[in-house]
């Protein structure tokens, strides 16, 4: 009896995590531009969320759930600028414009960015292969009104 209740805080073996694609590298570099401040905010959860939603044609649970896979991901993950580099060797030149974006909406929803947050940005554009220039447009869109 005492083992069977051991086993339960023990908990199961946890399942491996997938190997990242383009769509769980992005998730995984949104989650890390959210925590690089310190704070992992309910606003910036909920903008990761409804960015994996949209980006991937996900209902809310499935969205939540591909975003705890990322935040696995994240928290034994490698570099940055490898995923970035993932993202960048697997999706058209448009789809990195708009993974730049996602990254400055979930920047953007914690409030005024840190400079952690703007160096991680800084980091993925460039290794992107995007220019200041390619994505003028990317923080403006990604703006709150």
């Amino acid at each position: 009896m005492l083992s069977r209740i051991l086993d339960l805080f023990k908990g199961q073996p946890s399942d491996p995590l997938p190997e990242p694609d383009a769509r769980l590298a992005l998730g995984a570099l949104m989650v890390r531009v959210a925590k690089s401040d310190g704070v992992y905010e309910l606003n910036e959860i909920s903008r990761i969320d409804a960015i994996l939603a949209r980006l991937n044609s996900l209902g809310p649970v499935d969205a939540a759930k591909m975003r705890a896979t990322c935040e696995k991901i994240e928290a034994e993950a490698p570099s940055t600028r490898k995923f970035a580099l993932l993202i960048r060797e697997t999706v058209s030149f448009e789809a990195r414009i708009e993974a730049h974006e996602a990254l400055w909406q979930v920047m953007l929803a914690g409030g005024v960015p840190s400079e952690q947050e703007m160096a991680i940005v800084v980091q993925v554009r460039e290794a992107l292969g995007l220019s200041k220039s390619d994505c003028e447009g990317a923080k403006l869109r990604a703006s709150p009104l």
